[in-house]
């Protein structure tokens, strides 16, 4: 393996400040995950967004990033990684302005899905220009901070979405993104230096039409079976029309001698296991937060800012671990940190499953949050280390696009699969309340069935006075019993990949170089580990 020579990559005497930039531009993206959970019921109010709208709005920005990030990662090494990055943070400036300026569901809708672009631009150039600036030896602290940020703006984001809608209107949590790209658009053109691949390969076009469209496919048909079901007649044919366009990519892939994703980047482990055991940790990180927003407002009374408060342990304790975890990786290797983290991640659901419930102190819901944290701290780190590490520099930005691919495909199952079973068990458990009050009526029923915040609007309704109580036992207590039911599964499956990482997971990471692939093409796979 050729190894780095400091002096020559791109950018290396400005690599630290071009980092604070980079981090910068990152913020943006990590942002956009959470603080806009927190404004819809205030966009439902104004623009008057059904259920289905608000979940759109959300989805459409994940189902457009997912599906774009291997095509624009691959552009990004074919055309310049810093071009990607720039381009995308004015797209997403301006999707940002739309957004926020949008008079009706439709064009917010719209916008969201225009920001996706943006974010698949922004978000695999931010981690390839790190592992084309920074020598081999420091690469695993710059990719530490680079998690350590990100994971800080998923947490920090309910904080900053409650603290803006105490004083403004739904947008401002699109318009607060204007500032932050602005400066670090500015900051970026002084300090990044562009990087490419100077032996791009012929555009792939079908590999790009294929990957595009089956991703498509397989995100919507994972959003479309977490909001109706895994036996939905649409549900089904999504799948399968993902199942076999992904197939058909796979094996064009294999036999194309230009192929944006080279097949040949899965015999290496240290590039397939990391990818599988990101999977593993955003599932049940991904599906575990998703009720804790809930839990802690609808169950517990908090209001949106005291809920973004309470789960600062969870954001401050991610980033101080992820920043840390370089130093335990060259320790102990990075199979045991990424088994040892998504392990103590497992416990820390675990521990929520067990000791949450209608009345849990703040304290024991803190402590849940620091475990989970500490665990996703020490995974995430390493593992898109040992991604980065994996493939060859010139291919930075499609192993980059691979790692967010991964993250988005866990992410995305964790809330359905998780949110089906809880949902499951929380209509199993309100099922009761027609029998315990027989004049409720049918709309009322499909309404508490429907979600836990539905439910306590009925509750409070002036003509279900005397039945308050007991509707919201009943409710809460079935959303409880659902959560934690769901959280448990999510430990399972974390062990699981915990178990996965001690397999298959090589102790160091091991880059392919491009000089050494066989050059026959179309052979078949095979995997290899340590």
């Amino acid at each position: 393996m050729v190894q780095d020579k400091a002096e020559t990559l791109p950018g290396y005497a400005t690599r630290w400040r071009a980092l604070l930039f980079i981090c910068i531009s990152l913020m943006v993206v990590s942002l956009d995950n959470t603080i806009l959970n927190v404004a819809l019921p205030s966009i439902s109010k104004t623009l008057g967004a059904t259920a289905s709208e608000l979940q759109w709005i959300v989805d459409a920005y994940v189902l457009v990033f997912a599906a774009l990030l291997l095509t624009v990662g691959g552009l990004g090494d074919r055309y310049g990684r810093k071009k990607s990055l720039q381009i995308g943070l004015v797209l997403f400036g301006i999707g940002s302005l739309g957004a926020g300026l949008s008079p009706n569901t439709n064009t917010l809708i719209a916008t969201r899905a225009f920001l996706g672009i943006a974010g698949a631009a922004i978000l695999p150039a931010t981690l390839s220009i790190i592992s084309a600036t920074f020598p081999a030896n420091e690469r695993p602290r710059a990719i530490a901070l680079w998690a350590a940020v990100f994971g800080l703006g998923v947490g920090v984001g309910p904080l900053i979405g409650g603290a803006l809608l105490q004083h403004f209107e739904w947008n401002s949590v699109f318009f607060v993104n204007l500032p932050i790209i602005i400066i670090a658009l500015i900051g970026g053109a002084r300090t990044i230096a562009d990087s490419k691949d100077e032996h791009a390969p012929k555009a792939d076009i079908p590999g790009v039409l294929l990957s595009i469209t089956g991703l498509f496919a397989l995100v919507y048909a994972i959003i479309e079976a977490g909001q109706k079901g895994w036996t939905e007649q649409s549900v089904l044919v999504a799948f399968a029309i993902a199942f076999v366009l992904l197939g058909i990519f796979g094996w064009w892939e294999a036999r194309n001698p230009d192929a944006m994703l080279p097949m040949h980047f899965f015999r290496n482990m240290s590039f397939t296991g990391a990818n599988v055991a990101l999977a593993f940790v955003n599932f049940s990180l991904f599906g575990g937060v998703f009720f804790l927003s809930q839990y802690l407002q609808t169950i517990l009374g908090y209001s949106t800012l005291d809920a973004g408060i309470r789960t600062l342990p969870l954001a401050l304790v991610l980033a101080l671990v992820a920043s840390r975890s370089a130093i335990v990786t060259s320790r102990i290797g990075t199979k045991y940190t990424v088994a040892l983290g998504i392990a103590v991640a497992g416990a820390g659901l675990l521990f929520m499953a067990t000791e949450f419930g209608l009345d849990t102190p703040y304290i024991t819901i803190a402590i849940g949050e620091i475990i989970l944290a500490i665990g996703m701290g020490l995974a995430v780190s390493p593992a898109t280390n040992s991604i980065m590490a994996a493939v060859p520099v010139s291919k930075a930005g499609i192993g980059s696009a691979m790692n967010d691919t991964t993250r988005q495909l866990g992410g995305a199952l964790g809330v359905a699969i998780l949110g089906t079973f809880a949902n499951s068990q929380y209509i199993s458990g309100v099922s009761t309340l027609k029998q315990q009050i027989p004049l409720m009526p049918d709309a009322g029923m499909e309404a508490i069935k429907s979600s836990i915040q539905a439910a306590h609007f009925v509750a409070n309704d002036p003509r279900a006075a005397l039945f308050k109580d007991q509707i919201l036992k009943t409710v809460d207590t079935a959303f409880v019993d659902g959560m934690t039911h769901a959280m448990m599964i999510g430990a399972i499956v974390m062990f699981a990949g915990a178990l996965f990482a001690l397999v298959f997971l090589p102790t160091v990471a091991k880059r392919m170089e491009e000089d050494s692939i066989p050059a026959a093409v179309g052979k078949p796979v095979t995997v290899s580990g340590d």
